[in-house]
C-alpha cells in the first residue's frame, strides 16, 4: 500500500477499456444490423398505436396490451441504447479526435430518428384512467411488473404536450445536445500553462492538490487564463441551453425551472429547497469553521482559494499504483460482503474501466450502465493520488449498484437521482474508513483533512452550486446574463459558502465555466449532496448492526428504480420527510471536524 508518490504524468498502470463487447469500432457491421433490429421492433411496437385505449373497457385485453407494448419499448430502447453508450463512450475518451465527435453526432440522430414515432406510447398510456390501468394489472399479472415505471409515467401527465409538440421536441433533441458538444470539446481542447508546464484541465485541477504551493499558484494562474480566454464561449453555451430548457418549460407548464427534475427525481421542490436550506445554515459550522481551523494549521491567517484542497501535511503525501488502489478498493468492498467484492472486482479482471489520462481525454470520472443486458463501463483519470483512490470506489459503487440492479431490466433498473448516488457515496465512505484505520498515526491528520474536505465538496460546496444554478436560471428568465454577472453571481454563493478564511482571488470568477453539469444536467448537482447525507444516515444504521444492515442495502441496490426513495429507506426505519433527517449528515461532518480539531 506505501507505494512512492507518483506524478501525474506517470500512467501509474492505470487501464484502457476495450468496448468491442458493444462494437468492434464505428465500421462494425453489427451497428447496421441493430439499427434494423431497433426499426422492426419498432414497426410491431407501432402496429399497437391506439389499441390501448381501444381496449380500455376490457381489463386482461388492456393487460396483454399494456405488456405487449411496454416490452417492446424496452427492448427496442435496449438496442439502441447499446448504440448510445458505445457512441459516447468512445468519444469521451478522445473529444479532440473530430472522427469520434461526429460520429456520436450522428449516431444520436439516427437514434432519435428511429425512436421518435414511439412517443405515442407514454401519451396514449396516459390517456387512461388510473382505475383502468389498475384493473388491467390486476387482470393480467404479467403487465404488473411494469407498475414502478407507470408510476413515474403518471407523473408526467400533467406536463405532457400533444404528440406532434412531443415528436418535434424528441427531433430537436440532437440538435439541442451541440451546446454540451461544443461545451465539452472546448474544455478538452484546452490547454493550461502552468509555469513552464502544460496541462489539460484535468492535469490542472488535480494540481490544486499539490504539496507545494508555488506549483498550486501556478495551475490556479494559468487556469484563470485559460478560462478567461474562453469564458464567453461558456457563457453562450450556458445561456442557450438555459433558454432552451425555460422554452419547454413554459410549454410544459412547470413554475421553476427545477420541476423537471424534481419530478424525474421523485421528489417534490419544497424537500430539496428545505434541505439546501439546511445546508446553508449550516455553512458555518461546516466549511467556515473547518477552513479557518486548516489556516491556522497550516500558519495562515487566511487561504488563498488554490489552498482549499492543499494537502495539511508539508511532506509529499502517500501516493498509489494502480495495484494498490485496486487493493484497497476490493477490500473496502469486501467489508459489506464477498458478493459486493466480487461484483466489483469483475470491471478489473475485464477490461471495463477507463482510468488512464492523456490529452483529450475529458475531466471527471463516471459509470455509464449501457442497458440492463449489458455490463457498465468506469470512466476515471487516475493520478495516483489519495482522493483518485476514493473516486474509484464511488465510480465502481455505481458500478456494483447498476449490476445489482440490472434484473429488474433497464426500464425499472434506471435509478432516480434520489438514489443513485447512494451506493457511490457509500462505497467512497467505507473506502476511506479502511484508510483512516491503517493508516499511521502521523498520516491521520492529512486523512481526516482530506474526509471533511471531500464532504465539504459534495455537501456545502454542491449545494453552492445549486443555489448559483437557481440564481442564474431565475435570472435568465428575463434576458441572457452576461459573463460578468454569472461572475458576481459565482463570487457570491461560492464566498458565502467557503467563509472569510477563504480568499476568493481575481481570476475565481470564471470558474464556473468548467462545471459541466451545468450544462449536461440542469439541477443535477444537488444530488450529490442529497445522496451524502442519505449516506450517512445509512451508516449511522450500518454502525448498529453492521451482519444485519448487508441484506437489507444489498435488496435497496437491487431494486433499482422499482421504488421511490421514501420506500426504499422505510426497512431501515428511516424518515426522509422528517427535518432531523437531514441533520444526520450534517453532525456526522461535524464531527469529523471535532476530530480534526483535537489533533491539529
Amino acid at each position: 500500500m506505501n507505494a512512492p508518490f507518483q506524478t501525474p504524468a506517470d500512467p501509474l498502470e492505470a487501464p484502457l477499456w476495450d468496448l468491442s463487447d458493444l462494437y468492434k469500432s464505428q465500421e462494425d457491421p453489427r451497428i447496421a444490423a441493430d439499427l434494423d433490429r431497433a426499426r422492426a421492433l419498432v414497426d410491431e411496437l407501432n402496429a399497437l398505436q391506439g389499441r390501448l385505449v381501444e381496449a380500455r373497457s376490457e381489463a386482461d385485453l388492456l393487460g396483454q396490451r399494456l405488456d405487449r407494448a411496454v416490452t417492446l419499448y424496452e427492448q427496442a430502447a435496449d438496442v439502441l441504447g447499446g448504440l448510445g453508450a458505445y457512441a459516447f463512450l468512445a468519444a469521451s475518451t478522445d473529444r479532440n479526435d473530430a472522427a469520434a465527435q461526429g460520429f456520436e453526432a450522428t449516431a444520436r440522430e439516427k437514434i432519435t430518428a428511429i425512436a421518435t414515432p414511439t412517443v405515442w406510447v407514454t401519451l396514449e398510456i396516459n390517456q387512461l384512467e388510473e382505475a383502468e390501468i389498475e384493473a388491467a394489472l390486476v387482470a393480467h399479472p404479467a403487465a404488473a411488473r411494469w407498475r414502478p415505471w407507470l408510476r413515474r409515467l403518471r407523473a408526467m401527465k400533467p406536463h405532457e404536450l400533444s404528440q406532434e409538440l412531443e415528436t418535434f421536441l424528441a427531433e430537436r433533441g440532437p440538435i439541442s445536445a451541440q451546446w454540451p458538444r461544443l461545451f465539452d470539446e472546448t474544455l478538452a481542447a484546452m490547454k493550461v500553462e502552468a509555469g513552464k508546464e502544460e496541462l489539460t484541465l484535468a492535469e490542472a485541477l488535480n494540481r490544486l492538490s499539490d504539496p507545494k504551493s508555488e506549483r498550486r499558484k501556478a495551475a490556479a494562474t494559468g487556469l484563470n487564463a485559460a478560462l478567461a480566454a474562453r469564458v464567453q464561449t461558456m457563457a453562450l453555451a450556458l445561456n442557450t441551453v438555459a433558454a432552451d430548457k425555460a422554452l419547454e418549460d413554459k410549454w410544459r407548464g412547470f413554475k421553476r425551472p427545477a420541476d423537471g427534475r424534481h419530478l424525474a427525481n421523485e421528489v417534490d421542490g419544497e424537500s430539496v429547497d428545505a434541505m439546501a436550506q439546511a445546508v446553508a445554515a449550516a455553512y458555518p459550522r461546516l466549511s467556515h469553521r473547518y477552513y479557518a481551523l486548516k489556516a491556522r494549521a497550516m500558519g495562515r491567517a487566511t487561504l488563498d482559494q488554490w489552498d482549499r484542497n492543499a494537502p495539511i501535511e508539508t511532506t509529499a503525501p502517500r501516493g498509489y499504483d494502480w495495484s494498490a488502489g485496486k487493493q484497497l478498493v476490493l477490500e473496502s468492498f469486501a467489508d459489506l460482503g464477498p458478493e459486493f467484492a466480487d461484483r466489483a472486482g469483475g470491471f478489473f479482471d475485464k477490461p471495463w474501466i477507463d482510468g488512464r489520462a492523456r490529452p483529450g481525454k475529458q475531466s471527471g470520472a463516471y459509470a455509464h450502465p449501457v442497458t440492463s443486458d449489458r455490463h457498465p463501463y468506469v470512466f476515471l483519470n487516475w493520478m495516483g493520488e489519495r482522493r483518485d483512490v476514493l473516486t474509484l470506489a464511488h465510480e465502481l459503487g455505481h458500478g456494483v449498484h447498476q449490476t445489482l440492479a440490472a434484473g429488474q431490466g433497464s426500464l425499472l433498473a434506471d435509478t432516480p437521482l434520489t438514489l443513485a448516488e447512494t451506493a457511490s457515496i457509500f462505497a467512497e465512505g467505507l473506502t476511506f474508513d479502511r484508510l483512516l484505520a491503517t493508516a499511521p498515526k502521523a498520516e491521520q491528520r492529512g486523512l481526516l483533512a482530506g474526509r471533511i474536505e471531500d464532504g465539504l465538496n459534495t455537501v456545502v460546496r454542491q449545494i453552492a452550486f445549486h443555489r448559483f444554478e437557481t440564481r442564474f436560471h431565475d435570472e435568465r428568465a428575463a434576458g441572457e446574463v452576461s459573463v460578468e454577472r454569472l461572475g458576481e453571481l459565482w463570487l457570491e454563493e461560492m464566498g458565502a459558502s467557503l467563509g472569510p478564511a477563504i480568499t476568493l482571488n481575481p481570476g475565481y470568477e470564471h470558474w464556473w465555466s468548467y462545471v459541466s453539469h451545468f450544462v449536461h444536467s440542469p439541477f443535477y448537482v444537488y444530488a450529490y449532496a442529497f445522496g451524502d447525507l442519505l449516506v450517512a444516515a445509512l451508516m449511522e444504521t450500518r454502525a448498529k448492526d453492521p451482519a444485519g444492515f448487508t441484506p437489507l442495502y444489498r435488496e435497496l441496490l437491487a431494486g433499482g428504480g422499482s421504488k421511490g426513495y421514501v420506500e426504499a429507506l422505510a426497512p431501515f426505519g428511516l424518515n426522509p420527510r422528517d427535518p432531523a433527517f437531514w441533520t444526520i449528515g450534517t453532525k456526522r461532518l461535524e464531527g469529523l471536524i471535532d476530530r480534526f480539531e483535537a489533533v491539529a
